[in-house]
């Protein structure tokens, strides 16, 4: 099986960056495709893990969405924005 990287056409970053999200950094990427095996697990390509710092070890959230598919959340970072939405909403409003 080739991989995306070895089909990589400039067009497949492009399709990335121009029809899945366009942004004026490159904040989208396309791993590849990877096969599910049979009980269910996948491999995080190498260049994912590395750009989103992945470890042996860390713990992923799995969360879906029926219509816009299946996103993987480094539970670290989903608890620090907890912490933040906490720390806001203790916190005495200037308005009041």
């Amino acid at each position: 099986m080739k991989s995306m990287k070895k089909m990589n056409c400039k067009g497949t970053e492009n399709l990335v960056d121009e029809l899945v999200a366009p942004r004026r950094e490159k904040t989208k990427h396309l791993f590849g495709s990877v096969k599910v095996g049979e009980r269910g697990q996948v491999v995080i390509p190498k260049e994912a893990r590395e750009i989103f710092g992945i470890e042996p070890g860390d713990i992923l959230l799995v969360l879906g969405d029926v219509e816009r598919g299946i996103a993987l959340v480094k539970a670290d970072a989903l608890q620090e924005f907890a912490k933040k939405i906490l720390e806001t909403a203790s916190s005495p409003r200037a308005d009041t």
